[in-house]
């Protein structure tokens, strides 16, 4: 304290006057502060991810297409698909495998397909055709895209497809007022053959089991299913593609394993 002020103090004092006391501030005014300085001060603005790479081309706003060949064992050109409750044979070249990745497992409106993967064979190759929508804007030209890819000769393979899949992708037609592709095509959903089979034989009928059991497959840092909503709205959040590049491995060993299982059952007398 410099001398000038306490020469001042004393002074004071012998005039006999207190002390200026200074009060607290109001909390009221301590409110307001808090209120105007929330009201005023921008957050902190997240960090984008570096990674966002998703593979494939854009071949629309929003949506990436993925096209791959793989050496995969190739069906007959006909085959006996009474296993599956269908009494007319199938023509090998008509079978497309698909699968959905979606944004929960629940199903219902709110539901959507992020990730369409079908496959079908191309003379000995087997074909994995897979559409991902990168923002929700892209999901009709997903839909428009995949409706390309079938015919009325088409045979649907999936596993579950018939109550999951199916019906989703319906709801999905719906809602977008495009006429839905799947309506009247035949279907062989091979979750069904294989409970009849092999319920109470294996711990389970999931796909993982039965590729497993019925193929030697045995997936190494295979991203779960039930982790592919996480992966996308990550991604849509401005986080990391890498998730989501996992769950495009994971949708095409899912078709893969789908024309495996096909065959050898197609085999079993």
């Amino acid at each position: 304290m410099s001398a000038l002020l306490q020469k001042l103090r004393g002074l004071r004092t012998e005039a006999g006057l207190a002390a200026p006391v200074i009060a607290p501030p109001a909390s009221t005014d301590v409110r307001r502060l808090v209120q105007f300085r929330a009201k005023h001060t921008r957050p902190a603005l997240p960090i984008a991810s570096l990674d966002r790479e998703v593979v494939g081309e854009e071949i629309a706003p929003g949506l990436r297409f993925t096209e791959t060949h793989a050496d995969w064992p190739s069906p007959p050109g006909i085959i006996d698909a009474r296993f599956a409750r269908l009494d007319d044979p199938v023509h090998g070249a008509n079978l497309m495998h698909f699968d959905t990745e979606t944004t929960g497992l629940a199903g219902g409106t709110g539901t959507r397909a992020f990730m369409i993967g079908a496959a079908d064979w191309v003379g000995e190759r087997f074909r994995i055709r897979q559409l991902t929508i990168t923002s929700m804007s892209a999901e009709a030209s997903m839909l428009r895209t995949f409706a390309s890819w079938l015919n009325p000769e088409t045979v649907l393979v999936s596993y579950n497809g018939k109550c999951y899949d199916a019906p989703l992708l319906a709801t999905r037609y719906r809602l977008a007022r495009l006429p839905n592709p799947l309506m009247g095509l035949r279907h062989l959903d091979l979750l069904h053959p294989v409970r009849r089979r092999w319920k109470g034989v294996w711990e389970n009928c999931r796909l993982a089991t039965v590729e497993r059991q019925l193929l030697g497959v045995v997936r190494e840092d295979d991203l779960p299913g039930s982790e592919a909503p996480a992966a996308w709205l990550t991604y849509l959040r401005g986080g990391p593609a890498t998730n989501l590049r996992r769950v495009a491995h994971h949708n095409a060993q899912d078709l893969r394993s789908l024309a495996g299982v096909l065959l050898h059952m197609a085999r079993i007398p």
